[in-house]
């Protein structure tokens, strides 16, 4: 039987309550299913509470609310911090993102989140 999990997108405006509201569906309250790009692609391979034979969906429902939540506002937001904590030789490259994204053009927040589910995951993540 296909284990679903359901992502209420009405409790997602930044990037932290993603990480907090996936935590929740999958692993219940106080759960943890990611606190970083990376973190969550490792989780959506298995093992972080999900079945191990793969065999799971994640119902992203009102996801267009997060669309709006997680576009280029939030990139730029999510961007600054990465350009303050990053190595000094990928500095250039996440100055361009930021550039690109305070321009409003360029993947979001939303769009990386949806490219590594489908990477990781294929098929496992449903819009709705």
């Amino acid at each position: 039987m296909t284990a679903t999990y359901v992502l209420d997108g009405t409790r997602i405006s930044t990037l932290e309550d993603f990480w907090r509201v996936i935590g929740e569906a999958v692993n219940g309250p106080g759960g943890y299913f990611g606190r970083n790009l990376d973190s969550f692609a490792d989780c959506l391979s298995g093992g972080f509470g999900t079945p191990d034979d793969g065999d799971y969906v994640v119902e992203w429902r009102d996801h267009q609310l997060s669309r709006t939540h997680l576009g280029h506002p939030e990139t730029v937001r999510q961007l600054e911090i990465v350009l303050s904590r990053c190595h000094p030789t990928n500095r250039v490259a996440v100055s361009a993102e930021l550039s690109e994204a305070r321009a409003g053009r360029g993947p979001t927040v939303f769009d990386w989140l949806v490219d590594i589910a489908g990477h990781r995951a294929p098929g496992a993540l449903r819009l709705r």
